[in-house]
């Protein structure tokens, strides 16, 4: 056990050495490795280096303060945020911010590590008892999908429940997931139609100012910043949001899958070796683990 327990250790520090995971390496200490979060950098150099780009064109071919019209951003952001509202409900928009939110502040672990914690978990309960685990819910409640699966096979309930159960709560969060990517898929087909309508409302006033032709050239270009504005809010923040929220919807699934065949496995009693076979069968080829000879 002890010589297993040196590979597992060894390879929780392979899974994800970049998110910094770390395996306990006192069989006591249960904290899990998506307790910890880290801040998603990729997407806030994305957020950031493109608005940088477009920020620093304007200034050089001329003054950034010509791109900025009040008028033209009340179009655009009032109308694609009550265009979405009116798709869904209003619990559903506020319920939203905490799911975008995931695609900022991720849980520092991966389906690997996720993996070789729930084999650490399966050593622990072959070793000393299911009971055994009970120490270390408080250290997984950031982690509520393995908390709440490792509490029902600490309280002793058959694994059939708790396969069904934590399904359940699979396809619960999924669906929440998908509503939010599809609200931001959603909030980025109207922000360029909004941005039209902005235009559309431009160039009727300036039509209606046609007497003074010193004036058509800034109207015009004011009635054109909101479809400026409606590109880089559906291009450049909804619709790569929404990629990456899909994308990380993806990985959660993963990782809650692999939660559950190990605390169903663990429910069962079944041996760590079988418990590895099982998560092997949910791993990509490449991240497969292989912990016991």
């Amino acid at each position: 056990m002890s010589d297993v327990s040196s590979k597992t250790e060894a390879a929780a520090g392979r899974a994800a050495p970049a998110a910094g995971i770390r395996m306990a390496t006192n069989r006591a200490d249960l904290v899990p490795p998506g307790s910890r979060m880290v801040v998603d950098f990729a997407t806030i150099l994305g957020l950031v280096g493109g608005f940088g780009m477009i920020f620093a064109a304007m200034s050089i071919s001329g003054s950034s303060a010509a791109f900025l019209d009040i008028p033209s951003v009340l179009i655009v952001l009032g109308g694609t945020f009550a265009v979405t509202l009116v798709c869904y409900s209003l619990r559903d928009a506020l319920r939203a911010h905490e799911v975008i939110g995931n695609v900022l502040l991720r849980p520092a672990r991966n389906a690997q590590s996720a993996a070789v914690w729930m084999l650490h978990l399966s050593e622990i309960a072959r070793a000393k008892g299911v009971l055994a685990l009970e120490s270390g819910l408080s250290e997984m409640q950031r982690e509520p999908f393995l908390h709440k699966a490792v509490q029902m096979v600490v309280d002793g309930s058959p694994a059939e429940e708790v396969e069904r159960i934590m399904r359940q709560e699979m396809a619960a969060t999924a669906m929440r997931q998908t509503q939010t990517a599809g609200m931001l898929r959603k909030a980025a087909e109207v922000a360029p139609a909004m941005g039209l309508i902005g235009t559309l409302v431009g160039l009727v006033q300036m039509l209606g100012r046609l007497s003074d032709p010193s004036s058509i050239g800034p109207a015009m270009a004011v009635a054109l910043l909101t479809t400026f504005y409606g590109a880089v809010l559906a291009y450049m923040v909804f619709a790569p949001l929404a990629s990456k929220l899909e994308r990380n919807m993806g990985e959660d699934q993963m990782v809650s899958q692999i939660y559950l065949i190990g605390a169903a496995s663990i429910a069962r009693q079944e041996h760590p070796r079988r418990t590895e076979m099982q998560i092997n069968t949910v791993l990509p080829p490449a991240q497969r683990i292989d912990l016991f000879d």
